[in-house]
C-alpha cells in the first residue's frame, strides 16, 4: 500500500498549532528550531521539510494567533447591531486587561520589538500583510454601516485614522504606567461616531 501523501499546508498548520503557546512561553526572540521540534514532537529535519527558516515558523505561529483573534472578534460581534459597537469590539485588543488578552498583548509587544529591531525586508512585508488584513476587516465594517444608512458617506475616510489610533494606544499602553486605554478608546469612539452616524 502506498504511503499517505501529506498535505504540506495542513502539516505546517499542525506544527504551528502544537507551538501556539511557544511565543508566550519562551518569547519570540528565543524561539529556536530545536524547541519547535521538541514542542511539536518531531525531529529538527522534519521542521525544515515544512519551514524555510526560523522566521517562517514564527510567521506561521503568528498567523494562527491572528486567526484566533479574528475568530474571537467575529464571535463577539455576531449579535452586535451598531457599527459603533463593532468598532468598540475591534479595539478590544488594546482595551481588554483580562489574563488571556494580557498574554496576547505581551506577545504583540515582543513581536513589535522584533519588527522594530530587525531590518529584514521579510519581517517588514509580513508586518504590512498583518496590518492590511485588519485594515480590510475594519474597512468592511465601516462600509456595511454606510450601506445600511447608519453612517455618513465619508466614514471610510476615517479607517486609516482608527488604525493609527489603535497603534498609538497600544504603544502608550506598553510604555506608560496606569494608562487607561479603555476610557481613552471609549471617548474616541463615542466622539467619532457622534460625527459619523446619520441623525434620524
Amino acid at each position: 500500500m502506498a504511503p499517505r501523501k501529506v498535505n504540506k499546508e495542513e502539516k505546517r498548520r499542525e506544527i504551528a498549532l502544537a507551538c501556539f503557546d511557544l511565543i508566550h512561553e519562551v518569547g519570540m526572540k528565543k524561539i529556536t528550531v530545536s524547541n519547535v521540534a521538541k514542542t511539536a514532537g518531531i525531529g529538527k529535519g522534519t521542521v525544515y521539510e515544512y519551514f524555510e527558516s526560523k522566521d517562517d515558523i514564527i510567521f506561521e505561529i503568528i498567523n494562527m494567533h491572528i486567526d484566533h483573534h479574528h475568530n474571537k472578534f467575529l464571535e463577539m460581534i455576531k449579535d452586535v447591531k451598531t457599527t459603533r459597537q463593532k468598532v468598540f469590539h475591534f479595539l478590544d485588543f488594546v482595551m481588554n486587561d483580562s489574563e488571556e488578552n494580557t498574554r496576547h498583548f505581551s506577545g504583540y509587544k515582543d513581536y513589535l520589538s522584533v519588527v522594530l529591531g530587525d531590518e529584514k525586508e521579510e519581517m517588514k512585508k509580513f508586518n504590512t500583510k498583518c496590518y492590511l488584513f485588519f485594515e480590510n476587516k475594519l474597512h468592511n465594517i465601516i462600509k456595511e454601516g454606510i450601506e445600511s444608512k447608519e453612517l455618513k458617506e465619508n466614514a471610510l475616510d476615517f479607517v486609516d485614522g482608527i488604525m493609527a489610533f489603535e497603534k498609538g494606544v497600544a504603544l502608550q499602553k506598553m510604555t506608560q504606567e496606569n494608562f487607561d486605554s479603555y476610557t481613552i478608546c471609549k471617548n474616541f469612539i463615542d466622539n467619532l461616531f457622534d460625527m459619523l452616524e446619520v441623525q434620524k
